[in-house]
């Protein structure tokens, strides 16, 4: 075959690629671009925008609104792609949605909601080395992240990722990374419980207090817990050796007092007041319900943040004179050890967080209304195809 012959064939292959591809790329609906060798990130392809639901206003349900076309920004060294298969639905979602943190977040509107993801990585950043593509993962965002999990494709750091309990549906997994992430911060690094503790968890019922049960359980701790009488019988199979129904009976004389720890996750002023009482001298008492948010909100950010600091300093220095114990505000933060002992655990069927039902992302309004109505007391979940 001369040269000639040879260069027709050659564009002409060429041009049969080209067209190939761009059939292709139409067909899935995916936009895609080259990958140069010098490039910072690892994948099998790069999408660059998916459904997500958005908030483009505080308000109801009926504001939430699934888009087509979000554009999914570019990685970050230390990032990774995750293509959602699961979200869930914490409190906190549906209180930003309401205004709650408005003023951080009103500036950043529109945004995204959502803090757990379970799915599979899609891409990740040149520094990334624990994960690769196409591995099952799980993890939580920080609280304050604008763009958050209830998309088809979320953005997360290394830190904030492990790997996916191979045991477990990615439904059950995206139910167990924030709130256990949040009752190990309490636990783990703030009271830093110890084996044969006494720890009182105030709302074991909900999810961070069912996830704080187990841990407790997990580290060899007694553990003493309140709730409703629907779930007393879910939080004493979970291995609390003394369950309180706070509608009917009184906390202080059932329990009797002397306990190392107590995790408050109700955070009312009588259940502040019962928990320090129930501590012995140099015990913690931890609340998820602090100040700063709501004081940030009403005040605005220069005026709210130091009335917070003020607060927080002031019950600080009160209870460790008057009780001898220490007081904290606690939030969920990322912790790659506490991640990576949450996915043990869970493996080891040590701890789950049960869902009582799941949503297509599509249904997200249904999903956030039968939350806002408390019709469905457990975990709520959305499921993405």
């Amino acid at each position: 075959m001369g040269k000639i012959q040879a260069l027709k064939l050659l564009v002409f292959f060429v041009r049969f690629l080209k067209l190939l591809t761009a059939t292709t790329m139409r067909f899935l609906k995916l936009r895609t671009f080259q990958i140069p060798a010098t490039t910072s990130f690892r994948c099998r392809f790069i999408v660059t925008t998916c459904r997500a639901v958005v908030l483009p206003r505080f308000g109801g349900p009926d504001v939430l609104e699934l888009r087509p076309d979000v554009p999914i920004p570019d990685l970050k060294p230390t990032e990774v792609l995750v293509r959602t298969r699961a979200v869930s639905i914490n409190p906190l979602d549906t209180r930003m949605r309401s205004g709650y943190g408005r003023s951080i977040f009103e500036p950043l509107l529109p945004l995204i909601l959502g803090r757990d993801v379970s799915g599979e990585v899609a891409a990740t950043g040149a520094s990334v080395r624990s994960l690769s593509v196409g591995q099952e993962v799980f993890g939580a965002l920080h609280p304050t992240a604008v763009r958050g999990t209830y998309a088809d494709y979320a953005i997360l750091k290394e830190d904030e990722l492990t790997l996916k309990p191979v045991s477990i549906s990615h439904v059950e997994a995206s139910a167990i990374p924030f709130a256990a992430l949040t009752a190990w911060r309490a636990l783990k690094s703030t009271a830093r419980i110890a084996e044969g503790q006494r720890i009182l968890v105030v709302g074991g019922g909900g999810a961070v207090g069912f996830a704080a049960i187990q841990l407790c359980v997990a580290a060899g701790c007694h553990v003493s817990t309140t709730c409703g009488s629907q779930t007393l019988e879910r939080v004493l199979a979970a291995g609390a050796e003394q369950a309180v129904d706070y509608t009917s009976e009184d906390i202080e004389s059932v329990l009797k007092g002397n306990f190392d720890a107590v995790l408050d996750t109700i955070g009312a002023l009588e259940t502040e007041r019962v928990g320090i009482n129930l501590l012995k001298r140099g015990g913690y008492y931890m609340t998820l319900q602090g100040e700063a948010a709501s004081l940030c909100d009403r005040y605005g950010l220069t005026v709210g943040l130091p009335a917070a600091t003020a607060m927080l300093l002031k019950k600080q220095l009160q209870y460790r004179f008057s009780h001898g114990i220490e007081y904290s505000w606690t939030y969920m933060r990322a912790d790659a050890e506490g991640l990576y002992e949450i996915s043990n655990l869970s493996e080891a069927g040590k701890l789950k967080i049960p869902v009582d039902k799941t949503f297509p992302i599509t249904e997200v309004r249904e999903a956030h209304e039968v939350k806002d109505k408390r019709q469905i007391p457990g975990k709520v979940v959305l499921e993405l195809d």
